[in-house]
């Protein structure tokens, strides 16, 4: 049975419909805003079991977007949707973020929630629908879920907020930003700013908070009329077991947790964990029994260390001995790579950051084949985060949806502050290893990538900083960490990323790991993160001030050359033939707008300066009475067609070849010929007429020749009088 509801954002309807379509899954739902529609679909499986002690929710989320539904076909030899996009990737997070935390602690089945972009307009982005429709599908199926969430994207132009704004609201908007949240508070906040203070990213999300209760409460009038019967819950079993273990280690645990480092700390409680295990399996003999309470045994570590560290940061300390507002020490240098055009290396604490600049012409740039049209990116940052910067062995592959999205957040911080591209047409990309962590990764790469761009000379508006921040929360207790570690943001209940400069803010994300948090709790964290990304600004200021005054000396370099329009063809030259010669030539790389914007990029001021002229000759047009060093590309009767430059033939008639009589042409040039000649004339139509007969007369008595009979003609100026015949 179809079951609908609806309401307005923006002016536009918006509605969750259910019962039509997908229904052999254990949920579903189809939101529609305008033309654009998301079926979103959730099926659990059997229970999985532990596999470690660090075990998460065995939750899949995927979404796509179809190109069928905005009338495309797919790129590519296949014309078929093939593996998932950055932009798909990245709203798999969206999704996944905000309802992870939403699921009982003890529930363990499979989940997978598939989305897909069934119809899309040219209009909206259709990735706040997906998730909406996310939680839809879980709130109408037997899945215990603590939601529903509900989330809405917010910009800003003007003085003026506006909900779910369209693609081009975006592209001139000073904020996009996604924001999630249950109807008491807010769960996700993930978005770019162009430089914002901290008040009006908080009004931002206080007002996308008031629609996400309207969409909240949507969702729980469906739940209403479809009235699903949701499964039964286990319980806790591990309360005797932890019970027990805490009275033998927990004091050692305490201990340990304070140690300095986190290798120290890892070892120490890896051993009291060894301890603990084979002091309670030491006389069990059933191996499946022995595996099953070694696992045990890991969730009740985890769960202790847990309790540890947020019983540390309630008496207001943390384990590493800092206050809860200060900053690791931070050290790094630039131009620690010889070749590269830019680069830093950024430690703050134990995590440290290689960060390398590539500068490239617009050629480089990523060419993104999006869902209702194509576009390029000329700044991208990539993010690595290889096994062993934590320690650890893992198979390598491509970049998992971690390493986008951190890389992703970097880049949008950073972005805010970068030269516009008419005024520095590079395209620059960024490349951040992670070479060691312990938390705020991402955040190191901000800062890190910051001084590789001023260390290539890169001329950034200001500099930005980027911080993550952690939350303890006990009841009405509540405790607000400063550049979190690894294990604050594992154990703790938030971790909240921000980069922005010294004035306002560029990139925020936030993700916490309870049921919400109030605007105060967020208003707070601004505050404590602008101390702190301040602070920051100024260590980075010690490292390197500002950009360097000259990009690298391995960088290329360009120049702007205007040319007419019309002179396009003759540049590019016959298949080609004139721009690849000059490319040949100079090693440049050349590329033409079609309002006759050349840019020349090359590897260095020589080479630049060559290209230029070339282009230049190429372009150029023919004066009256200039001498040019051409080649003859053609032979005719009454005359010799001469290149003078790239595209452009004038035509030298057999009386201008020589200062005498002249049989043949052939007699003076032949094909291929250099040959000196000068500009005599050129006609309305544009046709070029050339003498070499004015270069080998004395200065002063040179006349050009009139063209007669026998295509030889007779000389202008001997004498014009009337030549009728005399009766």
């Amino acid at each position: 049975m179809k079951h609908r509801v609806e309401t307005e954002i923006n002016g536009r309807k918006f509605s969750i419909e259910t019962g039509q379509l997908a229904q052999l899954a254990h949920g579903s739902a189809v939101v529609s805003f305008g033309d654009s529609m998301v079926l979103a679909t959730v099926v659990h499986g059997e229970k999985r079991e532990f596999e470690s002690d660090n075990d998460m929710l065995p939750l899949t989320v995927d979404y796509r977007e179809k190109p069928s539904s905005a009338g495309k076909i797919p790129g590519g030899f296949f014309k078929r949707e093939g593996r998932p996009t950055t932009k798909e990737i990245l709203t798999m997070r969206l999704i996944d973020r905000p309802l992870r935390p939403l699921f009982p602690e003890t529930f363990r089945k499979e989940l997978q929630l598939m989305t897909m972009v069934i119809s899309a307009d040219n209009e909206y982005d259709p990735d706040v629908l997906a998730i909406n429709g996310a939680s839809a599908a879980l709130t109408l199926s037997e899945i215990p879920f603590n939601g529903p969430i509900a989330s809405v994207r917010v910009g800003k132009i003007g003085a003026n907020f506006i909900i779910n704004p369209s693609y081009d609201e975006r592209l001139t908007g000073e904020l996009d930003m996604v924001v999630a949240g249950s109807a008491d508070a807010v769960v996700m906040v993930e978005g770019g700013a162009k430089e914002l203070p901290e008040d009006v990213i908080l009004n931002a999300i206080s007002l996308a908070h008031k629609e996400i209760k309207k969409l909240v409460d949507l969702q729980l009038q469906l739940q209403a009329q479809v009235k699903p019967v949701k499964m039964t819950v286990e319980t806790n079993n591990n309360e005797a077991l932890y019970n027990e273990v805490k009275k033998s280690v927990y004091k050692d645990v305490q201990a340990k947790i304070q140690l300095k480092t986190k290798t120290e700390r890892k070892d120490a409680l890896k051993k009291i964990k060894e301890s603990v295990i084979a002091d309670k399996t030491g006389k069990i003999t059933d191996k499946d029994e022995c595996a099953k309470v070694t696992k045990q045994i890991g969730a009740v570590m985890n769960q202790m260390e847990g309790e540890a560290l947020r019983a540390l940061v309630l008496s207001n300390k943390r384990i590493d001995g800092r206050s809860l507002k200060d900053i690791r020490a931070i050290s790094g240098m630039v131009g620690f790579l010889p070749r590269n055009h830019g680069s830093a290396l950024f430690m703050r604490g134990e995590t440290q950051a290689l960060v390398s600049v590539t500068l490239g012409s617009s050629m480089d740039e990523q060419r993104i084949d999006g869902l209702t049209e194509d576009y390029t990116k000329h700044f991208m940052l990539h993010y690595n985060f290889p096994p062993f910067s934590v320690g650890e062995i893992k198979r390598l592959s491509g970049p998992g949806r971690r390493e986008i999205g951190h890389g992703y957040l970097a880049e949008r911080g950073i972005e805010a502050v970068l030269p516009p591209k008419e005024d520095f047409p590079y395209t620059i990309r960024i490349v951040s290893d992670i070479l060691q962590s312990n938390g705020s990764s991402s955040m190191a790469s901000v800062c890190g990538g910051i001084l590789a761009l001023m260390d290539a000379g890169v001329p950034i508006k200001k500099p930005v900083s980027g911080i993550a921040m952690g939350l303890v929360q006990e009841g009405k207790e509540v405790r607000i960490l400063s550049d979190i570690l690894g294990s604050e943001d594992h154990l703790g209940d938030m971790d909240f990323k921000v980069v922005g400069t010294a004035e306002g803010i560029t990139a925020v994300q936030m993700d916490i790991k309870i049921a919400g948090i109030s605007e105060d709790t967020i208003s707070q964290a601004l505050a404590q993160a602008k101390e702190g990304r301040i602070h920051i600004l100024g260590e980075m200021k010690k490292i390197l001030a500002g950009p360097r005054a000259e990009i690298s000396q391995y960088a290329p370099r360009f120049v702007k050359v205007m040319i007419p329009s019309d002179k396009i063809g003759a540049l590019i030259g016959p298949g080609g033939k004139n721009i690849k010669k000059i490319q040949a030539d100079t090693g440049a790389t050349i590329e033409i707008e079609e309002d006759g914007t050349v840019m020349i990029y090359a590897a260095d001021a020589v080479a630049t300066e060559k290209a230029k002229k070339m282009v230049e000759e190429c372009t150029a047009t023919a004066v009256i009475g200039k001498v040019y060093q051409g080649t003859v590309t053609g032979i005719k009767d009454f005359g010799a067609f001469v290149e003078i430059m790239p595209g452009t033939e004038g035509l030298v008639h057999i009386s201008e070849l020589s200062d005498g009589f002249v049989g043949q042409v052939t007699d003076v040039v032949k094909m291929g010929d250099p040959i000196e000649v000068k500009v005599i004339s050129i006609d309305d139509m544009g046709k070029v007429k050339l003498s070499r007969k004015a270069l080998l007369m004395p200065e002063g008595t040179y006349v050009p020749s009139t063209p007669g009979g026998g295509g030889r003609g007779r000389p202008f100026g001997r004498d014009d009088r009337d030549r009728r015949p005399r009766r």
